[in-house]
């Protein structure tokens, strides 16, 4: 009989519809009954919150990690995180980046709430209880199960606000998929050594600043002058900004802010190709480039490296993302 935990912190899975709107309710003891029959399986179950994922805050996340962590350390085969769809892709590389341990911890949720007529939450709880459960999943890190298919933590990210598949791993693809009651393998990825990141500690600020035309450096000063450690871009294309965001960029890394390169597009790497503002004038200014990461789980990444690593984060950065 394998073991289980789940740890609930609501999110559209747990929510019902109330005169105000859907709001996260459901405890994690009903989630487990929706789930159904789990032949093999014990599931203990705790909750942690009953919130949208939207109104999680960094230390809500670092609380949240340490808990699935400490539910981990009690013996279990692995542990089953319920979270909101829209945060999900941060709450679970901030798990992976601190996971030390090769049994899983597995988020899963739902696009549609707990009393809908045909509601998915069920299937992929089951899913993803089936898949921490699998020695399939052993020293895959932190993992994220949705509609039948299980993403490594580094690279997957939302690509849909409603429909039932809502997460990809673009140039990735799943490591694991679900079907018929089996965990099957379909790929593993090395994965880098854990970062020994104090969770009860503030996480450095980072502040992430969107491309747009005709953008300038005028909040990327307004981050530092907030007191932002480090800042991430949101190119566009390929790793590109304006000629005044190069600018900006080249001033704050020439004072000791750095910047980390992530692309407003959903797919493929940022890699310094153009001048006049592009991508080469960046790598020349001392900018990192995140190669495929999103700028949500390249802001985690950079905070991260911040606080292991003050006085070299580009290192860690770089190591990270070599993999």
């Amino acid at each position: 009989m394998r073991r289980v935990h789940l740890l609930a912190t609501g999110g559209t899975i747990a929510s019902r519809q109330g005169p105000d709107g859907l709001a996260a309710v459901t405890p994690a003891t009903d989630l487990l009954a929706a789930a159904g029959s789990l032949p093999g399986l014990t599931v203990s179950t705790s909750d942690l919150g009953t919130v949208g994922s939207f109104a999680l805050t960094t230390a809500d996340l670092r609380a949240l990690v340490t808990e699935a962590r400490r539910c981990l350390a009690s013996g279990v085969d692995g542990v089953v995180v319920t979270h909101g769809t829209d945060t999900m892709e941060e709450s679970v590389y901030l798990a992976d980046l601190v996971h030390d341990d090769p049994r899983p911890i597995v988020f899963t949720g739902a696009q549609r709430p707990f009393d809908a007529a045909a509601p998915d939450g069920p299937a992929n709880l089951a899913d993803a209880l089936r898949a921490a459960a699998s020695p399939a999943a052993r020293d895959l890190g932190a993992l994220l199960c949705f509609d039948g298919l299980v993403f490594a933590a580094q690279g997957v990210r939302k690509v849909d606000t409603l429909r039932s598949g809502a997460f990809a791993a673009p140039g990735r693809g799943p490591v694991l998929r679900l079907a018929a009651g089996s965990v099957l393998p379909l790929g593993r990825r090395a994965r880098p050594a854990a970062l020994p990141l104090d969770l009860a500690a503030d996480l450095p600020r980072v502040d992430v600043v969107a491309c747009y035309l005709g953008v300038d450096g005028t909040l990327m000063h307004a981050a530092a002058a907030a007191g932002a450690a480090g800042l991430v871009l949101e190119a566009f294309g390929a790793g590109n900004v304006s000629p005044a965001v190069a600018e900006a960029t080249e001033e704050l890394v020439g004072n000791g802010i750095p910047v980390l390169v992530c692309s407003r597009v959903q797919s493929g790497p940022v890699v310094p190709l153009y001048t006049g503002g592009g991508g080469a004038d960046l790598a020349r200014a001392g900018a990192l480039f995140a190669h495929d990461l999103s700028p949500w789980q390249g802001r985690l990444l950079l905070a991260a490296a911040l606080a292991v690593a003050p006085d070299d984060p580009h290192r860690v950065v770089v190591d990270r993302l070599a993999v």
